[in-house]
């Protein structure tokens, strides 16, 4: 956004946002003054997209944004189906109680949403505004309004809307009802969302707060990974009788109930004080004809949403006071570098210091330790980086917890769980290896002023992302192997050689994308970062490819009855991939060189 009076080529831009105030008279978020600048962003935005498709890039980006805006609707009609199903059988049979458990899937799909696309949504940093002389009152509207558009918002919609539809159907009389509640429910999830997102960018945007959040996250990552991995302990017992299998039942459930009844019990009531309890109960009491009760909760979930605009408003109205944190030393840091400095000198000798504070500590002198140590301190400063990494550990917890219930007692374990998990741990490689420039910044100009070819740069980060990719998936396999034994000798061999040939494949291509489809990535955001539609949608369907590979080599072993049959063919492949990668990076300096201005461009671009 190189003008943003002009908006590029564009015509009209946001002049309506630059006029004084004294020029149109005042009425707050709805006057004239408002409404003009409500009509130069909408001018603004229309420009930018018009302008965008002159290019091909542009082009690709729409049809990449269409394309998720298809498989975010379909995503979000079959919840909102669900949970219209879900609230048609709660109301139809009249068992309210179990409402609450209906509410709070809507609540944690709403909030846990956005924290799993953050890393993937282009969105539109409402920061430049604060640049004019825009009203409070209209910048707080226009981040709401720009927050309908998020995904968590339309999965969210649709949910509500889905158990709006499910409950009228089955109780006409409680439309209003219906329809108050949720309006409620939903003001407080899009408020909360956009409030959670507000302070993590907050506490992102200071590097000492992003290390303790990465410390935390990644703490709390390694906790839920390695919690009782002994639960299904009995899962290698064998098949057993039906009547042995209910007796087992019975005394299992009596025991829970014995052990966490009163806990239950405890939460239960907790619960009915919190927004999606509190929505709940309101239709429930409405049904019961208890119309006092029912507004009484409805007005408790309004403290609740005023609660969350207060704790938005409170972090908007320091980010429009000036508030800008960043990255740069306090003020009295320099003068403690300085003492630091004059203290080594006088301890090693003026011409004979070995070692100065913040050097690099891997071995090796060459640029490629040094970039892969650069990576290592970037990795562990940029929180999306983290949770992009770490966040699909979690779903190797998960898959494997559903094959262990698929298997145990009622039959052998899923022979293929091991690869189908390893495969959801490297997900979160998208990111580092289709986008590797994406934390140069501004660094980027110093790649191009160093004597170091680009090619030994992108072999430093491969190197380290490779290890990074091997850390991982090895603590994918262990966490696989605790939740469900040792798997069979030929799955870990075709494993492994599956991810010898996916690692160069991956690697290859990543360093393709990141020299012709770059995005900036803000270590300080987990929200509101540029990222690019079109690499994250064609990253992903390069990776489908490599995965259908994967499983088409694996059905041609198990049909064939030659299990070990998929290790040398993996093998193959792999020898192929290393050519190609290493071709890749030969390339690497002479493509880097032709796009080196359109590199500088998006990765320099201010926000």
């Amino acid at each position: 956004m190189a003008d943003l009076n002009g908006a590029g080529s564009g015509g009209a831009g946001l002049h309506g946002l630059g006029r004084p105030a004294a020029d149109q008279s005042g009425g707050g978020v709805l006057g004239a003054q408002a409404r003009a600048q409500y009509g130069a962003l909408a001018r603004l935005r229309w420009h930018m997209f018009w302008n965008g498709l002159r290019t091909n890039k542009g082009v690709l980006e729409l049809g990449a944004r269409t394309l998720a805006f298809i498989l975010y609707a379909v995503m979000g009609l079959g919840l909102g189906a669900g949970a219209g199903g879900a609230a048609y059988l709660v109301a139809s049979r009249e068992e309210w109680r179990f409402l609450p458990v209906l509410f709070w899937a809507v609540f944690f799909i709403w909030q846990m949403v956005p924290v799993l696309l953050a890393s993937f949504q282009e969105q539109f940093d409402l920061g430049i505004l604060l640049r004019f002389p825009v009203h409070f009152g209209s910048y707080l509207l226009l981040y709401l309004v720009f927050g309908l558009a998020d995904v968590s918002t339309i999965l969210g919609g649709l949910c509500c809307c889905g158990v709006w539809v499910g409950i009228a159907a089955a109780h006409p009389e409680l439309l209003l009802w219906t329809t108050l509640g949720l309006a409620v429910f939903a003001a407080f999830n899009i408020l909360l969302v956009r409030a959670i997102f507000a302070w993590i960018d907050r506490w992102l945007a200071q590097r000492k707060t992003r290390e303790i959040l990465g410390a935390i996250f990644m703490v709390a990552l390694l906790g839920l990974q390695l919690l009782n991995p002994a639960i299904y302990q009995k899962r290698h017992q064998g098949h057993r009788d039906a009547l042995e299998q209910a007796q087992e039942y019975q005394r299992t459930k009596a025991q829970l109930t014995a052990r966490y009844g009163p806990w239950l019990h405890t939460a239960n009531a907790v619960q009915k004080w919190l927004p999606p309890g509190l929505a709940a109960q309101a239709l429930g009491q409405a049904a019961e004809q208890q119309p006092g009760q029912g507004l009484g909760s409805l007005g408790v979930l309004g403290l609740y949403v005023l609660a969350a605009g207060g704790v938005l408003a409170a972090r908007l109205k320091a980010e429009y006071r000036g508030e800008s944190l960043g990255t740069a030393p306090s003020r009295d840091k320099p003068a403690r570098m300085r003492t630091k400095t004059a203290a080594s000198l006088a301890n090693t000798g003026t011409g004979n210091i070995s070692r100065r504070e913040g050097a690099w500590t891997l071995p090796g002198s060459g640029p490629v330790a040094a970039v892969m140590e650069k990576e290592l301190r970037a990795l562990l400063r940029t929180m999306p980086l983290l949770f992009a990494v770490g966040a699909p550990l979690l779903l190797v917890l998960v898959f494997s917890t559903v094959f262990v219930r698929n298997g145990g007692a009622q039959g052998p374990v899923f022979p293929l769980a091991l690869p189908v998990c390893m495969v959801y741990a490297q997900l979160g490689f998208t990111q580092l290896f289709y986008n590797n420039l994406g934390a140069e910044g501004a660094g980027i100009q110093l790649c191009f002023l160093s004597p170091t070819p680009i090619r030994t740069v992108l072999l430093g980060k491969n190197l380290f992302h490779s290890l990074l990719f091997g850390l991982v998936a090895l603590l994918a396999a262990v966490l696989t192997g605790l939740r469900l034994g040792i798997p069979d000798g030929a799955v870990v061999a075709a494993t492994g050689a599956w991810l010898v040939f996916a690692l160069p494949s991956n690697l290859a291509a990543g360093n393709i994308f990141s020299l012709t489809m770059p995005y900036r990535v803000n270590p300080g955001r987990l929200s509101r970062q540029r990222g690019s539609q079109a690499n994250a949608l064609l990253a992903l369907l390069v990776q489908l490819g490599f995965l259908a590979v994967g499983a088409a080599v694996f059905a041609l072993s198990w049909s064939l009855d030659r299990q070990w049959l998929a290790t040398p063919i993996f093998l193959a492949l792999a020898v192929g991939a290393v050519l190609v990668w290493m071709r890749v990076l030969g390339n690497a300096d002479a493509i880097a060189n032709q796009r080196r201005d359109a590199l500088m461009a998006t990765l320099m671009k201010t926000e």
